[in-house]
């Protein structure tokens, strides 16, 4: 048990997939717990029989002490005494509500003519995401790549970057109306804004660590210094670059649901304002989750191809790689043996 708590040391398997259940599964029994315990939370009353309270409804939410007093006054006065059972804030909905939400959501229609369905908003926000993230690498990367290779492009370009990637990409949202106008453009400007200097930052900083030693020898051998950006540089940062974009991706979702209030509302966004005005909570927790399970989905199919891209960064090879490699060797040691008999006696 002391081994699972050793600094820097990796996990047996069956602990890594105990502990990655675990990640999700302790979240889900601590609502759990808050939605079907009522000695753990539930500060409310959800009226079953008004009694002789006038104002009380079947299935009105009031707080304990207002249902304690209105019941005190109604016995008081010889009236009926009203009944409920303690809830939780409407804001809240049990697990149960969201997960029947997750389905109903997408087949429930708009209750406003010219609103999009779920699956239309989402769609909007994903477009959102791809064209910004793709502006912003198709500048970051790039110029991140140049700050870390030459001091001379470094100077030129950090500090004013670093300065400005402290001012908060949602104060450019009105200048961006202004400027690209009230529709898809402004939003894709808040993602690019958001990510793009943070990105020349990060990827400088990859690029940076590249092992001197390697530079050195590329040196000694002649390489131009064009041959040593593109054929010792860049190969070289390839796999951390590549993870670099896997956390910016999700930096570039944080700054969705800001984008998306620009402008002309839309997106994923649009939906979740809505049917918060129409208190239908389940459906926000809903849409929240399913921001979570495509950005997730998203990272764990990055991740996945990044093993295969780079397999040389992968501690553990595939199982078809292994074999691969398994077969070779076998191969080779059949085609040497007969060779060594005949050698011998040559000698």
């Amino acid at each position: 048990m002391r081994d699972l708590f050793a600094i820097r040391k990796e996990l047996p398997p069956a602990w890594n997939r105990i502990l990655g259940v675990a990640a999700f599964a302790l979240p889900l029994l601590a609502w759990c717990v808050v939605s079907y315990v009522p000695a753990v939370w539930h500060p409310l009353v959800k009226i079953d029989k008004p009694g002789g309270v006038s104002w009380f409804s079947p299935g009105l939410l009031v707080d304990k002490p207002v249902f304690r007093e209105e019941s005190a006054r109604a016995v008081a006065a010889g009236r009926a005494r009203p009944t409920g059972e303690p809830a939780n804030p409407i804001f809240l909905p049990a697990p149960d509500k969201v997960a029947r939400a997750l389905y109903t959501a997408f087949t429930t229609p708009p209750r406003l003519q010219g609103e999009q369905w779920l699956y239309q908003s989402l769609w909007e926000s994903i477009k959102t995401i791809i064209y910004g993230f793709a502006i912003s690498s198709a500048i970051g990367v790039p110029l991140g790549v140049l700050c870390g290779s030459y001091a001379f492009w470094s100077r030129l370009t950090e500090p004013f970057v670093d300065f400005v990637r402290y001012m908060p990409a949602p104060a450019f949202g009105a200048l961006s109306v202004a400027v690209l106008g009230i529709y898809d453009a402004p939003k894709v400007a808040i993602i690019v804004i958001g990510t793009l200097f943070q990105q020349i930052l990060v990827v400088s900083n990859t690029v940076r660590k590249v092992d001197p030693a390697l530079l050195e020898a590329a040196q000694t051998l002649g390489a131009s210094r064009r041959s040593l950006l593109l054929h010792v540089i860049v190969p070289w940062s390839l796999p951390d670059l590549y993870n670099d974009m896997r956390i910016l991706l999700g930096w570039a979702w944080t700054y969705l649901i800001v984008a998306e209030v620009i402008g002309v509302s839309s997106g994923i966004t649009f939906f979740i304002n809505q049917q918060a005005k129409y208190r239908m909570f389940e459906n926000v927790y809903a849409a929240i989750l399913i921001i979570g399970f495509i950005g997730l989905g998203t990272d764990q199919v990055l991740g996945f191809l990044g093993r295969r891209i780079f397999p040389w960064k992968n501690p553990r090879p595939s199982r078809f790689r292994r074999f691969m490699l398994e077969l070779f060797t076998t191969a080779r040691t059949i085609d040497a043996s007969p060779s060594e008999p005949s050698e011998r006696s040559a000698a």
